[in-house]
């Protein structure tokens, strides 16, 4: 089995002073997690509410993702497209406790799976299943859908607050088999040969150094991590993409057909194949994803200007 991250274990200390104002969080955020869905949807709009008067900065970076991806869109159309995904965000902090916290059958109420299929099928071809997923709004809430159906592999990145990580560990660890840090790219490799079900964002900025600049939505030049491809291309796996999605009921996680042309082309064209596929996805509900990142941060020429400005 690929190197797992040890679970955090639980300490004394976390019982301190310096603590107190985390469990008070803590324990306000699972109280109102047992209220009715209902309820909790008007929080998330309440919440969302407030983030957009005090995370202003965040909030212009979504518009600003709006403007770069949908240039045909008219401004008022863009405007509410920029409410709708601040209210996601507010919704985000719930649903991030909804994961780690409810319990089975409320999950498996408010949560359904499509494409699943698509996982099964190239198991039982004796290969890893490559998830690419979507870094839309709802992902922790998405890993537990997933994982009471197939528990799956994932990176992880420790947290710096000692206590908020122990609690996020144990929380994801009820969506995966196990978790390997973020940069044990040969733990990944070793899950995917080994026949697991792994997920990995692929639609995120890493940087000018292990990325290529290919389109993605109305960008001709996003930095775009070859990483997927070194997965890919190394690996005895097939890739898919999978994204979850909102519903009237709750959430529901769709994994697509498999991709696995993009082991045979070169780098560029693969990931400008993906990158359109991906771009399509989040067209189908705009407002689910993490607009509020700066996805297009890093340019090919690192002396031009900041499209963020």
């Amino acid at each position: 089995m690929a190197v797992a991250i040890k679970p955090p274990k639980f300490s004394m200390a976390f019982l301190g002073p310096r603590y107190w104002l985390v469990w008070v969080g803590v324990a306000f955020l699972y109280t109102l997690t047992w209220l009715p869905f209902p309820v909790i949807k008007l929080l998330g709009r309440g919440t969302g509410w407030l983030l957009g008067k005090i995370a202003k900065s965040r909030v212009q970076v979504a518009r600003r993702n709006f403007e770069l991806c949908y240039p045909d869109m008219s401004a008022a159309e863009r405007e509410k497209l920029v409410k709708r995904n601040v209210h996601r965000a507010g919704m985000a902090v719930f649903e991030t406790a909804m994961g780690w916290w409810w319990p089975d059958w409320r999950i498996r109420k408010h949560g359904e799976i499509e494409g699943f299929e698509h996982v099964e099928a190239i198991l039982a071809e004796g290969k890893g299943v490559f998830g690419l997923a979507l870094h839309n709004m709802n992902l922790e809430f998405a890993c537990r859908i997933v994982g009471l159906k197939y528990p799956s592999i994932a990176f992880y990145r420790k947290h710096n607050n000692p206590l908020i990580d122990y609690l996020q560990y144990h929380g994801r660890a009820r969506s995966n088999k196990y978790m390997i840090h973020k940069r044990n790219a040969r733990a990944l490799i070793s899950a995917l040969d080994s026949q697991e079900l792994c997920l990995y964002l692929p639609d995120q900025d890493y940087g000018r150094s292990q990325s290529v600049f290919v389109p993605f939505g109305g960008v001709k030049e996003t930095a775009t991590t070859t990483a997927t491809m070194m997965f890919i291309k190394r690996t005895n796996s097939q890739p898919l993409i999978v994204t979850s999605r909102y519903t009237d009921n709750g959430y529901k996680v769709k994994f697509y057909p498999p991709m696995p042309e993009l082991k045979d082309l070169d780098d560029v064209t693969a990931l400008t194949l993906l990158n359109a596929n991906i771009a399509d996805i989040i067209n189908v509900q705009p407002e689910s994803y993490l607009w509020m990142h700066k996805r297009f941060k890093t340019r090919p020429d690192p002396e031009a200007p900041s499209l963020y400005k």
